[in-house]
Parts: structure tokens; C-alpha cells; sequence
């Protein structure tokens, strides 16, 4: 049925006009008038599928109930939403999903964040009426990044959604029909043998604790209580700017002070920042860039700061793999730098060093532990911690973020630009590129640094730039699906860019998998309008303007792109066989 978003519609819901656009789902209508009607499988950012059955209401034309997450205003007299009937329907059917789930809240990952736990106790549920038909399945822990309990999948489907709707790699689905339903691979092969990109969007999205990334907070806490260790610490520019939603902070708080601070008080030797990988990564891949345009280089060039994003080209477009930028992500640049010129700096043994990053990022795992990125003669990166689990530390250790006071992060990899913060979100990368790119051609700064061109959320962002008169063409985007549109036009010869920036989550990293769920793209965009405050409170805005980047090429590297740099900060990509 059409439905004109120009046409309003004008209900009551528990006796409360509300005036919304024909097509409105009612979840959407309710929650317009602060009235909150629970489900598992609804998500305001995935398609609908009304596969849990929560979500039931009553309404005046209708004798049956209805689920509020598909069924639209139009179609619909007065709703209620908390009748008996309506009130012991929902029960039954979260009796049910409960009489085949395990009552393991305790040591579940998810506990405290599970919706179903919380559904729970909002309905009061003691005791189960029903036989439970549980079935233990074993964890899938087929890859490093990801882990697979599914014993506690409720079928909602919304990590399906995600995976093909949203992503579009189809990793996994739906197979079988009835009380064998259930969501898995394809054969049931492991995650990294199928198109999986461990972007962890199916993390981000599961509503139980299926679906979670791989822990590794153990491993680091040993490491800071070992006497013969040196740690450190990286903290992306996303997480700074999602951390404060686990403790009770307004939506894209910048945390970065009361973050640096617990970190110390977590027992990190050091702090350091990633956005001055970030600006590291600029000097790198903007002189990239500028050879590969003047030298006839394979072009459009395509940013290789996301993992995920990488994972993709190796499986999927492996003939496109020559496009991407030789340069390693900013996270993996680090770790390089950290051990080797600042061990050496320190006189510390590289082999007693262990470099742990705080990313937003779950394919961030993954990338760590690939075998190319020991340039520094040992693992480069140690350990990657999401979000969410950093949050957990903090909490472990007793802290408070929010009344932590504001500390500043270590130097010399603590110094970071505007430009390396800005990394966090969708065109960030491609901006502060720009920023630095054009004066390094044209020897002046540009008239205004915020290039607003790529910035938004519109799935492909075009920009131009001219460059002492040549125009070079470039394009944003986030998501795989929309990435998989630019692609396409490369292969088929329609597209004349210069440079392209793709990040595998959608919004960018503000968006990864690893940050506090609930993520919405609302909230999305409340932490990047977070980094652009960062951005314009920094004493340097471009990356090249950084002095410790400077030092660090008069000291160590040399200079951008040439033989240390390209020994220790760049890499090759390996077709990936996907079964």
C-alpha cells in the first residue's frame, strides 16, 4: 500500500491525540508522546521484520492484536497499549522466548544491557509457566574478534539485518523453517571463511548476549599487574566522544580529560593518542596520494585506515586491492612508532613493551593479530579493546568517569590535530587530507579548512579540489553497501576520482561495532558534531602542522614515504578465499 508522507495522520493512542505523517509506524507515533511499547526485534535504523511479537497493542478496528513495529497508523482506529489483554499477551510471549533461553544472566557478557533481561523485569516475570526446551549449543570462537553463544539467540533477526540490508556482505541468514528456524553461515562454516568482515554491525545490533566481541580484558589487566611490563595505551578519536553513554553522560560528551585520567588510574604506564597516528597517517597518505597523481600511479586511490573496510577488498574485490592505500590504519602506525622509536627513546626492550589500543572498532581484533603487522620485529599491536570494554575496566577498578577530573594524555605520541580527531566520523579522513594536501601542492593554507563538501550523512559525498589548476576529484562514503555502488563504477569505468575515502561502518567510526550499543544514527550524530568541536578547539587543525609529527621525521623516519617509513608504516593486502 502507498502511503504519502505529506498526508498527516491523526490518532489517539491511550486516549492521546497524536498527529504524525501517513506511513508512521505506531511504535513511532507512541514514542512521539513519551509512550514507550517494547519489543526485541524493532531497531529504528534496520528494517522491520516483527519476528518477536512483544510489540502487540489493541486497537478499535481490529479484534485481533497487532504488532506496532510494522502495522502503520493508517490502517488503525484508537490504540492501546496497556490493557490486560494487551499487558498478558506480552507476557506470554516473553514466558515463551525465555522457556527456551538460558538462565545464565550472571556470567553473560550482556548482563546490564540485554533487552531481554531488562523486558524481564519490567514485566515482573518470577516464574516460567512453561517447560524450558532450551538446548546448549557450543560458543563459536572460530576467529579473534567475534564470539557466537548461540544458545541465546531470540531469532529477531536484527543482526541479519544488519549483515545484509545494511552491510550487504550476507554473511549470515536465515535457514530452516518452524522450531528449527535459526540464524547462522552459510553450511554453518566459521565466520572468516564467509564473507564476514568482522565490522561486529551484528554485535552492534543484537539485542542478547548471542552475539558479542571477543574479550580481552583479562589479558590486559595481567599485563599491567606484570612488573616486567611496559604498557601503554592508544585511545581512538571516536571513543572519547561515545564512552560517557555507559556512564550516564549527555550523548557525544567529549570524555577525552575524565577518560585520560581513569586510564592512569587503570595502571597504563603511558596514554597516548591515536590522533597522532591519525596525523602520521596524513603525512603518509597524502604524499601517497600526490605520487601516485604525478606519476601515473593506479588511481582513484582508496584509504586503507578500516579494517573491516579491508577485509571486504581482499574477499570480495580482490582485482581492486591495487587501489587501496599501501598505508597501514593509524592504529597499527603506532604501534609501530611505539616500538621502535619510542622504546628506543627509552631504552625500553621492545619485547618487554605491550601496546593495547582502545578502538570503536571490533574488526580492529582482527587486524592486529594479521601476520603483516609486525614491522617493528615483533607484534606491532598487542591488544585491542573496545568501547565498551574499557568502559568495563573502568568499572571494574571502582572509577566514575563522570566525576573523574580532566588529565592530559602523554607526549610525544599524545599531541594530536583537529584533523587526526576529525578521523572518527565519516570524511574525516578525506578533510584532513585536504587540509594538508593542498598546501603542501600549493605552498599556501586554503582560505577555510572545514572542506563541509564531505561531511554528512549522505551515503556518497562528491567533492573537487583544484590543485595549482589541476582538479582533483574525490568521494566519501560509510557502509559496505554503499561502498559496493563505487566500486562498481571504478570496475565498469563510469568514475573519475582522484581519491576516495571508505569507512566500513556506517556514519564512520562514531558508528563502530564496538561502541555502547543502542548506537543509533541519531546518537551517530551527536558524536560527530563531538569531534568537530574537538577540531576547532585544537591549537593545530592540520596534520603536517604538528610538531611532534615533524620531530619525528627529523629524529626517526626521515621523511614521508621514504625507505623507513615505508618499512615500518605501510603493507600489502592477500586475496582472502570466501567459501
Amino acid at each position: 500500500m502507498h502511503f504519502d508522507p505529506n498526508k498527516m495522520i491523526t490518532i489517539k493512542i491511550d486516549g492521546i491525540p497524536v498527529t504524525v505523517p501517513s506511513g508512521t509506524k505506531i511504535i513511532d507515533a507512541a514514542a512521539k508522546i513519551g509512550i514507550k511499547i517494547p519489543s526485541l526485534c524493532h531497531h529504528p535504523d534496520l528494517n522491520v521484520r516483527a519476528f518477536c511479537r512483544v510489540c502487540l497493542v489493541e486497537d478499535t478496528w481490529s479484534r485481533r492484536l497487532k504488532t506496532a513495529c510494522n502495522n502503520v497508523v493508517d490502517e488503525c482506529g484508537d490504540v492501546f497499549t496497556n490493557t490486560p489483554r494487551v499487558r498478558e499477551a506480552r507476557k506470554t510471549v516473553l514466558e515463551l522466548i525465555l522457556a527456551n533461553h538460558p538462565q545464565d544472566c550472571l556470567s553473560c557478557p550482556k548482563s546490564g544491557k540485554c533487552e531481554l533481561q531488562t523486558l524481564a523485569q519490567e514485566y515482573n516475570l518470577r516464574e516460567n509457566p512453561f517447560d524450558s526446551v532450551f538446548t546448549r549449543v557450543p560458543k563459536q570462537l572460530d576467529n579473534p574478534a567475534i564470539v557466537r553463544d548461540m544458545s541465546k539467540c531470540v531469532r529477531c533477526g536484527r543482526c541479519v539485518e544488519a549483515c545484509q540490508n545494511v552491510q550487504g556482505t550476507n554473511a549470515i541468514g536465515y535457514h530452516h523453517r518452524s522450531v528449527d528456524f535459526n540464524i547462522g553461515t552459510a553450511f554453518n562454516n566459521p565466520l572468516n571463511s564467509t564473507a564476514c568482515v568482522l565490522c561486529g554491525q551484528c554485535v552492534a545490533a543484537c539485542p542478547v548476549g548471542a552475539l558479542n566481541e571477543k574479550d580481552d580484558t583479562e589479558k590486559v589487566w595481567d599485563a599491567i599487574h606484570d612488573p616486567n611490563k611496559h604498557v601503554v595505551v592508544q585511545v581512538a578519536p571516536a571513543v572519547r566522544v561515545a564512552i560517557g553513554d555507559d556512564f550516564g553522560l549527555p550523548k557525544g560528551s567529549v570524555a577525552t580529560g575524565s577518560m585520560v585520567a581513569a586510564m592512569r588510574k587503570l595502571g597504563f604506564d603511558k596514554v597516548f593518542d591515536t590522533n597522532f597516528a591519525a596525523d602520521l597517517t596524513i603525512m603518509e597518505e597524502g604524499t601517497e596520494l600526490l605520487h601516485r597523481i604525478q606519476n601515473g600511479g593506479t588511481l582513484p586511490m582508496i584509504t586503507s585506515c578500516s579494517p573491516g573496510w579491508v577485509n571486504y577488498v581482499e574477499k570480495t574485490y580482490p582485482d581492486m586491492m591495487p587501489n587501496l592505500s599501501t598505508c597501514k590504519s593509524p592504529q597499527q602506525m603506532f604501534g609501530a612508532i611505539a616500538k621502535t622509536y619510542y622504546a628506543e627513546k627509552n631504552n625500553i626492550p621492545k619485547e618487554n613493551m605491550v601496546v593495547v589500543s582502545i578502538m570503536p572498532c571490533v574488526a580492529k581484533k582482527y587486524e592486529c593479530a594479521r601476520p603483516e603487522m609486525n614491522d617493528s620485529g615483533v607484534q606491532d599491536v598487542d591488544y585491542v579493546l573496545t568501547t565498551r570494554e574499557l568502559a568495563k575496566m573502568i568499572r571494574t577498578r571502582g572509577l566514575d568517569l563522570a566525576k573523574m577530573p580532566e588529565e592530559e594524555f602523554d607526549n610525544p605520541l599524545g599531541l594530536a590535530s583537529g584533523a587526526g580527531a576529525i578521523f572518527g566520523t565519516s570524511g574525516g579522513v578525506m578533510e584532513a587530507a585536504l587540509r594538508s594536501v593542498y598546501e603542501m601542492v600549493t605552498g599556501k593554507q586554503a582560505g577555510d579548512l572545514d572542506f563541509v563538501g564531505v561531511r554528512g550523512h549522505e551515503a556518497i559525498k562528491e567533492a573537487s579540489l583544484d590543485l595549482n589548476g589541476t582538479t582533483v576529484k574525490v568521494a566519501v562514503t560509510s557502509g559496505l553497501k554503499n561502498a559496493k555502488v563505487l566500486l562498481d563504477k571504478i570496475r565498469a569505468g563510469e568514475a573519475d576520482y582522484h581519491f576516495i575515502e571508505v569507512m566500513c561502518c556506517p556514519g564512520g567510526c562514531v558508528g563502530g561495532g564496538g561502541q555502547p550499543f543502542r548506537t543509533t544514527a541519531a546518537i551517530k550524530e551527536k558524536r560527530m558534531d563531538g569531534l568537530y568541536k574537538v577540531d576547532m578547539k585544537s591549537t593545530y587543525r592540520q596534520s603536517h602542522k604538528n610538531p611532534e609529527i615533524h620531530k619525528l621525521y627529523e629524529d626517526f623516519l626521515g621523511e614521508p614515504n621514504g625507505h623507513k617509513s615505508h618499512e615500518l608504516l605501510h603493507t600489502h593486502y592477500t586475496q582472502r578465499e570466501v567459501k
